[in-house]
């Protein structure tokens, strides 16, 4: 579906006093404050642990499994010259895709010292992301000597406590190196609180990209080349929002990512007369959501708040509209919530969907 021409940059931008940017996650998972967007766009102020009063018997939730790697390593060329190596793909066992900071960008051939423990090679380049190549499994190396790589809003190194927090607790695929963050919120207790309440839950995968932080650097958002991320959709979860359709529920997607990764599925069917439901779909989305956007999977939306003139919130904004984004947001700002990745959370249901 192409992006609106009439879309520009300066919509989707809001003043954000950095002292709500939040820079650790609250006491326990589940005690972030709530935002509730209802069908006729009136804002509720609650808490996260509300969730369950708000959905309804048959609903069905939708998660993204990624699991966070420890993506990123610090290190040295053989010049001596410092390195920093964010990896953003792993394509074969011993073979990634990263990014690369340092004094000069490293030619074909360079090889780097990390983390005083192991040597790489690189090999090439693809766009802005350099070939890598590990002497081992990269997930194995990256295990033992990598760091948790925290948004760049975030303004301490990653601790114990982030290694565990910036995770989901049903994060089970490994390859995202930026956590899908609406599902930090969900504990234990509150997926068996909805699962009393009559809801149900099925997975996704979409590893998140570096690219997720990348700000929109065009006025006309047509012009906005999308970042490129890996999905998974089952045929098993394709099967629950069938049954899910057929009894009336809703399908509510946990996170921005969730959201991308159903709708790339629902565009990879409508493009093949072919496929059906009974098979899994897979393959690297481009999916760019702005408003307008046709929603085929997607009926309401567990999210946090993201960053100005971002893809994100201009997917968010595809749910309700511009205006309504921008008075909720605004609302969000006056009354202190807390944003970005370690923040509060957004329950929007859209008039237009539901």
């Amino acid at each position: 579906m192409p992006v609106n021409p009439d879309l520009q940059l300066s919509q989707f931008d809001y003043e954000l006093p950095p002292e709500l940017i939040a820079q650790t996650p609250a006491a326990s998972r589940s005690e972030s404050r709530l935002l509730h967007v209802d069908r006729l766009g009136q804002l509720h102020d609650r808490q996260f642990s509300d969730l369950p009063t708000l959905i309804r018997p048959g609903d069905l939730l939708v998660f993204n499994d990624t699991r966070v790697i420890k993506a990123r390593l610090r290190g040295q060329k053989e010049s001596g010259g410092r390195v920093e190596v964010l990896v953003e793909r792993i394509i074969e066992t011993q073979t990634a895709l990263a990014h690369i900071k340092a004094s000069k960008s490293p030619r074909a051939g360079t090889r780097l010292r990390l983390a005083d423990a192991f040597d790489v090679t690189v090999t090439g380049r693809e766009g802005e992301l350099f070939r890598v190549e590990f002497p081992d499994s990269v997930l194995t190396l990256l295990e033992a000597h990598g760091s948790t790589p925290l948004p760049p809003y975030i303004s301490h190194a990653a601790s114990a406590e982030d290694d565990s927090r910036y995770q989901t607790v049903y994060a089970r695929e490994p390859g995202a190196v930026a956590a899908p963050t609406a599902g930090l919120h969900f504990d234990e207790v509150m997926l068996t609180r909805l699962a009393e309440q009559g809801a149900d839950t099925a997975f996704v995968t979409l590893h998140v990209g570096a690219g997720t932080f990348q700000p929109v650097r065009v006025e006309k958002i047509s012009e906005h080349v999308m970042h490129t991320e890996r999905f998974h959709v089952g045929a098993a979860t394709l099967q629950k929002i069938r049954e899910t359709r057929e009894r009336g529920g809703r399908v509510i997607a946990v996170g921005t990512t969730s959201v991308r990764a159903l709708e790339s599925a629902a565009a990879w069917l409508e493009d093949r007369a072919e496929a059906t439901t009974n098979a899994d779909v897979e393959g690297d989305t481009r999916l760019f959501i702005t408003p307008g956007y046709r929603f085929r999977l997607v009926d309401a939306l567990i999210t946090n708040f993201h960053l100005p003139q971002s893809t994100l919130l201009m997917l968010v904004s595809a749910l309700t509209g511009i205006e309504p984004m921008r008075r909720a947001y605004a609302h969000a700002v006056q009354s202190r919530y807390r944003f970005f990745s370690y923040g509060d959370a957004m329950f929007i249901e859209p008039s237009n969907l539901s």
